[in-house]
């Protein structure tokens, strides 16, 4: 791993006259990033102890800077929808570096590609392309992949969503079903030329644990270094426990496409309370206006505020005008604003929606403070990734993914936060005065 410690060779940018987002505080402190290393520096050491000083300094007008924006449930964005091939697949990793520069333009700096129920061949097509991207660190690239998320299909039929029941499958095999779904060389760790062994090129799996042999196969896909994620599921209390007890630690969009909160039995928001000796797993929440009403997300924020994470649920229509669009599978999706649905039906079909919007509407809809806000797309879902103190942070040695933000208040007291500039790996690569 690069060390923070830098070189007589790269350059050095220091910003100052910032507030920057630490836990839950804004603090006015400096900051300084390498964009040899990717990292964020530890300036005291490297003033005092290597007397070397920045190559440019940076006024930011008391603007805040946030760690960047990660999203871990994204289904496609500009146009292009990672659940499909094209005619023509070579085409499939060239329009992805381009989603990826055009991505990190909205604030995401990293994020989960996610690939909703399909046919194996899909699978098999798709995630060679979707797997960690950042080893070269080349800010250049863009918006960095973390490793995809496999939304499906190993889900329950009666909440499946958009997802086609067709294509549902249950893992009556256990692990082995998975593998042949998702290819062995994708669910398993390999090894590179070299001789390193290159992490699983999927680190999330949404499955309903009840159905079929999912729930003991989540100790094998935890050992793996991916995410199990209950969603999509009739799963009741007991049968959320015991997906828990065997490894689960993410619940895919809370309330959505599961069974809900009743008094006899909560269900799977039942694992977020305090009671049972149980680790309570993070949960995503789509804080666009439409999936959720804003006191449900504000309960779920109160019930275990360290497991929150905003996801947006995207698809690939967001930037695009209204209208109706192919989805696959032979269906189509109708687009009017920021809502999504089936085309003939009124189910949702995910989001329209950036995450920084998201961000912005959980401010208005809960009251809470900027930083608790941020958290829930910086430091929380890298903690659920396991990569804190690498990502979502500004402390020293963690990657220097960076977000400049404004905070704007409008007549009506509704709060917006504005991006002004993106940094990936200690480089800028947005500019919203350029």
């Amino acid at each position: 791993m690069p060390s923070a410690i830098p070189t007589s060779k790269e350059r050095i940018t220091k910003f100052t006259n910032c507030r920057l987002v630490k836990g839950d505080e804004l603090i006015e402190q400096d900051l300084w990033v390498s964009s040899a290393t990717g990292k964020i520096v530890r300036s005291q050491e490297v003033f005092y102890g290597k007397h070397a000083v920045p190559d440019t300094t940076i006024d930011l007008g008391g603007r805040i800077i946030s760690p960047g924006l990660i999203d871990v449930q994204l289904n496609g964005a500009f146009g292009f929808n990672f659940s499909i091939i094209p005619d023509d697949p070579l085409t499939y990793g060239k329009t992805l570096r381009q989603v990826n520069k055009s991505l990190v333009q909205t604030g995401v700096t990293s994020y989960l590609p996610t690939v909703t129920s399909s046919l194996k061949e899909v699978y098999h097509q798709a995630l060679p392309h979707l797997g960690p991207s950042g080893a070269l660190r080349l800010s250049e690239d863009g918006a960095e992949s973390l490793g995809a998320h496999c939304e499906g299909p190993f889900l329950s039929p009666t909440k499946n969503g958009i997802h086609p029941v067709e294509v549902l499958t249950p893992a009556i095999n256990g692990f082995s079903d998975l593998e042949d779904m998702y290819g062995s060389s994708n669910i398993n760790p390999t090894l590179s030329p070299s001789g390193t062994t290159l992490p699983a090129k999927i680190k999330k799996i949404t499955a309903a644990p009840e159905v079929a042999a999912m729930t003991r196969t989540i100790p094998e896909i935890k050992e793996r270094g991916i995410v199990y994620s209950i969603g999509h599921t009739e799963a009741t209390y007991e049968e959320a426990s015991a997906a828990v007890a065997s490894g689960a630690t993410m619940i895919t969009h809370l309330f959505n496409a599961m069974r809900p909160l009743h008094h006899r039995n909560p269900g799977v928001f039942g694992v977020l309370g305090i009671a049972e000796s149980l680790p309570r797993p993070y949960f995503g929440i789509i804080a666009d206006g439409i999936h959720l009403h804003p006191t449900s997300i504000k309960i779920a924020f109160n019930a275990h505020p360290e497991g929150f994470i905003l996801v947006t649920d995207a698809m690939h229509l967001v930037g695009l005008p209204d209208g109706v669009y192919d989805w696959g599978n032979g269906e189509r999706i109708v687009k009017r604003g920021s809502q999504l649905l089936l085309e003939g039906t009124d189910k949702i079909a995910g989001s329209s929606i950036t995450l920084i919007e998201c961000v912005s509407n959980f401010l208005n809809f809960s009251g809470a403070s900027v930083p608790q806000a941020l958290k829930a797309v910086t430091a929380t879902p890298a903690a659920m990734l396991g990569l804190s103190g690498v990502k979502g942070s500004l402390e020293s040695d963690a990657d220097a993914d960076l977000v400049v933000l404004e905070e704007e208040v409008d007549v009506g007291r509704n709060r917006r936060l504005r991006i002004d500039q993106v940094w990936k790996f200690g480089s800028k690569v947005f500019d919203r005065c350029e």
